[in-house]
């Protein structure tokens, strides 16, 4: 089986437009939850029983900010929903850092791309249905059906950069990012192709998704006058997710092909675990079965003892029940014979606090931020941690990030449909 290694990262997030700007934000304790109310129609919004999210933020590429333009060309930006032109975008700086540019014609053979969605278009669908409704089918764009499909956001990106290896996508709610970039480890690996462009993108804060959502009881609904303590993972407070947008990107590499053009390696991927809860639509298994069996078929897959997993990043959203099933999967797979010899000693955080729930998008960048963990040896913060829930004994990073020598993290993301996918990653050695 050949290696894969992780040779370059691009982000668009809540905390920034670039890699670099949303890490240094993030270990330093920022966030990037705001308030909706004010968005237009504002009688939609203010209706709402959430009314926080996390929003990429809108401005100058300077200034580690979103504009379309900055990204993309005006016909470009017409034919690619957002969701398509965040991966775009996050591709591009992913590229950029890797430093990979295929010419020849046998790279873009074995260049693929991976990359899914759990929402995709939806503003899209809605305008349209509308218009359609109103007046009829001359109102519906050509370019309805191909902004909505989730596997353009892959297809975009093959087309824009002529990369003609394997080009998939993944679409498995709130696990895609993970699923994609753990898929795309396989394609390297079986000898599919060399290099691979994976991850996930999302962006559908709007009204319905909003509606949606919270008619499910799945959103925070107790922070709308203090959006930066909305998402609270773990904390006794804990009232619901907080949704947000954004993509995340990596540059996965056989690693032989990596060393012999010198280029620099992040860490590598060890491990990838999937599983099915078989249980409900929306609630995962109090005792976390289903998170428990993707760890350990990661960390199997891997080789590594659970004792030797230096650093979790949680898919922990800030729901009562996921949280603490989550919680319990961590304590059963981190404890005993092959494990740690106390709670204390696991180290986890959710990254959500900052930035939200990222949906499809959200395996990937936190999946980024397990591979910067080792790169840096700093642990990013769960923020607003201030009151730790009852029997949650871990070290949970709270609200300010920790220096450790980060040898080997792991990234979980579990999705509605009790989808659970795990991944692994090592220093490179």
């Amino acid at each position: 089986m050949r290696r894969v290694v992780v040779t370059g990262l691009g982000a668009v997030t809540p905390l920034g437009v670039g890699i670099r700007k949303t890490w240094t934000r993030l270990v330093a304790g920022d966030n990037g939850i705001v308030s909706v109310a004010h968005l237009t129609p504002s009688a939609k919004w203010q209706q709402l029983p959430s009314t926080v999210a996390g929003m990429v933020p809108v401005g100058r590429k300077e200034e580690g900010k979103w504009q379309a333009s900055d990204w993309l060309n005006k016909g470009e930006e017409r034919r690619m929903a957002k969701f398509t032109q965040y991966a775009i975008a996050a591709t591009e700086m992913a590229l950029e850092d890797a430093g990979w540019r295929p010419n020849k014609q046998e790279d873009k053979e074995a260049t693929g791309v991976c990359l899914g969605s759990g929402i995709g278009n939806l503003e899209d669908l809605y305008s349209t249905s509308i218009a359609y409704e109103k007046e009829g089918y001359k109102k519906v764009s050509p370019l309805f059906v191909p902004q909505l499909l989730i596997n353009l956001g892959a297809g975009h990106i093959s087309m824009k950069y002529g990369f003609q290896g394997p080009n998939h996508s993944v679409t498995t709610a709130c696990t895609t990012g993970a699923h994609a970039i753990g898929d795309a480890s396989r394609f390297i690996a079986f000898g599919d192709a060399d290099v691979m462009i994976a991850g996930g993108s999302e962006s559908c804060i709007h009204p319905l998704a909003l509606s949606g959502f919270s008619r499910s009881r799945s959103l925070a609904t107790l922070y709308n006058d203090d959006p930066k303590s909305s998402s609270r993972p773990f904390d006794r407070d804990r009232c619901g997710f907080v949704i947000a947008e954004g993509a995340g990107v990596v540059i996965l590499e056989e690693l032989e092909h990596a060393k012999a053009r010198g280029a620099e390696i992040y860490a590598e991927v060890r491990g990838y675990g999937c599983s099915g809860d078989a249980y409900h639509m929306t609630a995962p298994k109090e005792d976390g079965a289903g998170a428990h069996l993707a760890m350990k078929r990661a960390l199997k897959n891997a080789g590594i003892r659970p004792r030797d997993v230096d650093y979790i990043n949680a898919h922990a959203t800030s729901t009562p029940l996921g949280d603490a099933a989550e919680n319990s999967a961590i304590k059963s797979l981190m404890l005993g014979d092959h494990g740690v010899n106390k709670e204390s000693e696991i180290s986890v955080s959710s990254t959500k606090g900052a930035l939200g729930h990222l949906l499809g998008a959200a395996g990937a960048i936190e999946a980024i931020f397990s591979i910067l963990a080792i790169k840096d040896n700093i642990m990013p913060p769960t923020l607003n941690l201030q009151n730790i829930d009852d029997g949650f004994r871990c070290n949970y990073i709270p609200l300010a990030a920790q220096q450790k020598e980060v040898n080997v993290s792991v990234s979980n993301s579990f999705g509605f449909g009790g989808t659970n996918a795990s991944l692994a990653f090592s220093k490179y050695k």
